[in-house]
């Protein structure tokens, strides 16, 4: 079984992803941490439960890791193409216990397991060979926390509560059917649409609101 760890808007920087999600949400969302082994940084919201926005950029003053980083940062081209047409919330990560299982056979869709920091790793984290965001975006990454529990206290709670999640999808059977074939508990509701497109509908201490 996997289960909806945390929703992710990919930024061409920190600042606009920041003022975006500002913009949608009416919240300043505070600095998260730096990953030093991947030359990302981001910042991070509690949604309720277990569940968390992040807001995630390629570091200007980190280090390349030297293969490909999370997400398709790599490709800031792409990353902000997409932007640009107000695809800012473009992916969403999954957790699971046991990665192996998931990504036997998968391997194409999810990539490969990846131990990070590598040098003491403490979690999983399956990134395609060349970075890119399963099936562009479509299908969640994948991490498995070793069964650790993610710490909430270091997340900013600022009262947003995840209400609803959905994906627009030009192929959404096929996209369903592969949600149900994982097994994912919190996965998006997956609607028909002309492009893949995601929204997240947000109850914050001003009412509710979308994010994008």
């Amino acid at each position: 079984m996997l289960q909806l760890d945390h929703l992710t808007v990919i930024a061409p920087d920190l600042a606009e992803g920041v003022a975006h999600v500002r913009d949608c949400l009416g919240l300043d969302v505070p600095f998260g941490q730096r990953h030093a082994y991947m030359g990302t940084h981001n910042h991070l919201l509690q949604l309720g439960g277990t569940v968390y926005l992040e807001i995630v950029a390629v570091d200007p003053d980190g280090r390349h890791p030297g293969r490909a980083r999370w997400f398709g940062l790599d490709d800031s081209t792409r990353v902000r193409a997409d932007w640009d047409k107000g695809r800012r919330l473009r992916g969403w990560v999954a957790r699971t216990d046991a990665i192996n299982d998931v990504l036997r056979g998968r391997e194409a869709i999810f990539g490969r397991k990846c131990s990070l920091p590598p040098e003491a790793a403490v979690f999983d984290f399956a990134i395609p060979e060349d970075g890119s965001l399963p099936l562009d975006g479509a299908a969640p990454s994948i991490i498995d926390r070793r069964r650790r529990t993610r710490s909430m206290a270091a997340i900013a709670d600022l009262g947003a509560r995840l209400v609803s999640f959905t994906l627009e999808h030009p192929q959404a059977g096929e996209i369903e059917t592969l949600y149900r074939g994982l097994g994912v508990n919190g996965a998006p509701t997956v609607r028909p649409g002309p492009l893949a497109r995601y929204r997240a509908l947000i109850d914050t201490p001003a009412g509710p609101r979308e994010l994008t």
